[in-house]
């Protein structure tokens, strides 16, 4: 008995002091707030720029935490998270399924699930009428 309550006690010390680090899924691994300044992830898409893909939403629970650009999210505006986009880049994402658009501007690193291109605030979510369907194709134009 006392073998095991000292091989858990070591086995909690050594993990316990492991370092955490973030993967962005498949593009690259950054520190633990999001900033990073590797080559790797600067974006090298330029304006006018048009790709496509699937975009979600943030919930509801982000809402008032801090982005890895520093701000302060906030549901209510047109934000988006893209893994390699700059911050302060401005997108249009257009909702293939009916057309609509919405204009939002990159503050945050994101979305970290394969497949999925952009993340928008709820706001921008509603405009876009996807908020039903959660996640949708959409074309994102580089605007500047």
């Amino acid at each position: 008995m006392k073998n095991i309550i000292l091989i858990f006690t070591a086995s909690l010390l050594l993990f316990s002091c492991a370092s955490s680090i973030r993967f962005n899924n498949d593009y690259t691994m950054n520190n633990q707030s999001g900033n990073s300044n590797s080559k790797k992830e600067q974006s090298n898409i330029k304006v006018g720029s048009i790709f496509k893909g699937k975009a979600s939403y943030y919930a509801d629970k982000y809402d008032g935490r801090k982005t890895a650009s520093g701000e302060t999210f906030d549901q209510d505006s047109f934000t988006a998270a893209h893994r390699t986009l700059a911050f302060g880049t401005r997108c249009r994402v257009t909702n293939l399924k009916n057309g609509k658009s919405v204009i939002v501007t990159i503050n945050d690193r994101g979305p970290f699930i394969k497949g999925r291109v952009i993340d928008l605030s709820k706001s921008a979510a509603i405009e876009i009428d996807m908020v039903k369907d959660g996640v949708v194709e959409v074309e994102v134009e580089v605007l500047e």
